[in-house]
């Protein structure tokens, strides 16, 4: 993705898809899931992964922890309490620092401002949250939406493979310095730009292409960089 990099006051806006340290994080997991990974692991998303994991095809799956709900649910997974929840590996740094979140927005342009408002508070209330976990089961309660679920005690106990970790996880992220070198923006992973959602897609696909191997890494990452530095560049004007 495309990074910001100090230089005195100035602030220069400037991919580094190419650099050494994103070429060898991208052959290892290139070259890892080729080895390792499931058939079809180029065009293998959220659902296809949890399918596989969950009905016992996997030994490893490397995801969200909004996933751990569907490994521990009866409903959905023969896997349950099968499973260990560990942090992503590391090289240089304490954790990975990885936080994100799907949330809740109203359009101005919206014509029911009012009534959107009210789903919205409801939706992430705690009486949201018991009632889901009476009619749909405690392990698959939305995990990261309120402090008060992880004090649950039902859900403590649906969830005790993978409650206390989530908690620590977020709890120890660092969105104000979240990469290995200081950058002068808020924030692990997304950049709160119109263009990041194409961009993520752009250079998604070309890691898939690798990953089938339709391309090189070093291809796949020279179009990546491309395309962000072309946003970039706009970014600087």
């Amino acid at each position: 993705m495309p990074t910001t990099a100090r230089s005195g006051i100035k602030k220069a806006r400037r991919a580094e898809l190419t650099s050494p340290p994103v070429r060898r994080a991208v052959s290892f997991y290139v070259g890892l899931v080729q080895r390792y990974g499931e058939p079809g692991a180029g065009a293998a998303g959220f659902s296809e992964c949890a399918t596989n994991y969950s009905q016992g095809k996997a030994a490893m799956w490397y995801d969200a922890t909004s996933a751990a709900g569907i490994l521990e649910s009866p409903k959905t997974s023969t896997v349950v309490g099968k499973s260990g929840y560990a942090r992503a590996p590391v090289v240089y740094t304490p954790t990975s620092g990885w936080l994100y979140t799907w949330s809740l927005g109203i359009p101005v342009t919206s014509p029911h401002k009012e009534a959107a408002w009210r789903f919205v508070s409801w939706a992430t209330s705690r009486g949201y949250i018991q009632l889901v976990g009476q009619k749909l089961g405690w392990a698959d309660l939305p995990p990261g939406s309120r402090l008060s679920t992880y004090a649950n005690p039902r859900y403590k106990q649906a969830a005790k493979a993978f409650a206390a970790p989530t908690l620590q996880a977020i709890e120890t992220a660092d969105p104000q310095h979240p990469t290995v070198k200081p950058v002068p923006y808020v924030g692990v992973q997304f950049l709160d730009i119109p263009e990041f959602q194409d961009l993520g897609t752009r250079v998604s696909q070309q890691m898939s292409a690798a990953i089938v191997g339709q391309e090189p890494v070093h291809s796949a990452l020279s179009t990546s960089q491309k395309y962000a530095q072309t946003i970039g560049n706009g970014y600087r004007r």
